[in-house]
C-alpha cells in the first residue's frame, strides 16, 4: 500500500507539492488527476524513490521512501511518462538486463512470463529500435512488473497506444490491481473512471478531491442538470422553458432535445412538464444528467484555480 501525510516538495522558491496526504490500499486502484505542472510526476518520483521531499513522510509497501528507499525500489515497479529504453538492445536482451539488475532467480522464465503478460513474446528477438511508440510502452510496462512489485506506479500508461492495445492495458491494469497497489495518472479522465477504484484529484500542489468517480460526481452536483427530448422541432419551446421561475441556462440542441438546470431544493421537473404538455408538444424524455469525471475534473480545478489555491 502507499501511505503519504503531508508530503511538500519545493524547486527553489516555487512549491510544486504542498502538504499531501493519502492512502491507497493494497488491491485498489488509484487514478492521480490533474493539469500540468500539478505535480503529479513530482509526487510519482517521490514514491519511487527517485527524488526526496522537501518535508513531510511517504511509505510504500510499509517502506520509509527517505530512510528505506532500497527496500521501497525492491517493492515497487514504475513506468514513467518517457520510459528509459535502449534502443540497441533486443526486447529479450533488455528485460535480462532489468532483471539482473534486479537479481532475479531464474530470469529467463521471468522475463518470457512477463513478456507474455504484456503481449509481447512474439517481439522478444526483435530490436527496440524497430519497435513503434505502442510496442516501446508495452515494454515499460513489462520492465515495471517484471520483479512482481507489490506496487505499481504508473505514469500515463496509456498513451502512445491505439485503442485495441489500450483496452489491453486497462485490463492488464484490472488484473493486477485485483492483488496489488496501482497508482496511476492520466489526462483520459474517461480512462480513469472506467479503470480506477479511487481519484484523487491535485491542482497547484493541493489534492482538491478525492473520492470514487460515483461519489464525486454525487458530491459536485451544484445546480441540477436535466435533459428534455420532445417529438417534432422546438421551435419557441425553450423561450417558454426558460420563463419558468427556477429554470437557468436553458440550451437546445438536435432532435428536439434541450437542456436546462435549477438550484438545488428547487425541482421544477413538474413545472416543465406541465409547460410542454400545454405547449402541444409530446414529451418523450425527461431526466436528470450527472456530471462526468471531465467536468467534475474541470469545475474542481478551475474553481481552484479562481480561488487563489
Amino acid at each position: 500500500m502507499i501511505r503519504v501525510s503531508k508530503l511538500t516538495k519545493d524547486y527553489g522558491s516555487r512549491r510544486a507539492i504542498d502538504a499531501l496526504t493519502f492512502e491507497a490500499k493494497q488491491g485498489e486502484i488509484v487514478g492521480f488527476l490533474g493539469p500540468n505542472g500539478a505535480g503529479k510526476t513530482t509526487t510519482m518520483r517521490i514514491l519511487t524513490g527517485y527524488m526526496p521531499p522537501t518535508d513531510g513522510e511517504a511509505y510504500v509497501a510499509g517502506y520509509d521512501v527517505v530512510a528505506e528507499s532500497l527496500e521501497v525500489r525492491r517493492r515497487v515497479g514504475y513506468l514513467p511518462e518517457t520510459v528509459p529504453l535502449y534502443p540497441e538492445m533486443t526486447v529479450f536482451d533488455y528485460l535480462m538486463f532489468m532483471a539482473d539488475l534486479r537479481h532475479l532467480p531464474s530470469a529467463d522464465e521471468r522475463v518470457m512470463d512477463t513478456l507474455e503478460m504484456v503481449g509481447m513474446e512474439e517481439r522478444a528477438d526483435g530490436y527496440i529500435a524497430n519497435l513503434s511508440k505502442g510496442m516501446r510502452q508495452r515494454i515499460g510496462l513489462a520492465q515495471a512488473l517484471i520483479h512482481k512489485p507489490e506496487v505499481l506506479i504508473l505514469d500515463e500508461p496509456t498513451i502512445g497506444l491505439d485503442p485495441a492495445q489500450v483496452v489491453e492495458v486497462r485490463n492488464l491494469v484490472r488484473e493486477i490491481g485485483k492483488e496489488r497497489t496501482v497508482l496511476l495518472s492520466t489526462h483520459i479522465l474517461s480512462e480513469a473512471q472506467q479503470l480506477c477504484d479511487r481519484v484523487l484529484i491535485i491542482n497547484k500542489g493541493h489534492i482538491v478531491a478525492e473520492d470514487t468517480p460515483e461519489n464525486l460526481q454525487a458530491r459536485l452536483v451544484g445546480a441540477e442538470r436535466v435533459m428534455l427530448r420532445v417529438r417534432g422541432e422546438l421551435d419557441d419551446l425553450p423561450a417558454k422553458i426558460a420563463g419558468i421561475e427556477g429554470v437557468q441556462d436553458v440550451s437546445a440542441q438536435d432532435g428536439g432535445v434541450l437542456e436546462f438546470q435549477f438550484a438545488p431544493g428547487q425541482d421544477v421537473r413538474p413545472e416543465v412538464a406541465k409547460a410542454v404538455v400545454k405547449a402541444g408538444f409530446d414529451l418523450l424524455e425527461l431526466r436528470p444528467v450527472g456530471m462526468s469525471l471531465e467536468e467534475i475534473f474541470l469545475q474542481l480545478t478551475s474553481d481552484n484555480a479562481s480561488s487563489g489555491e
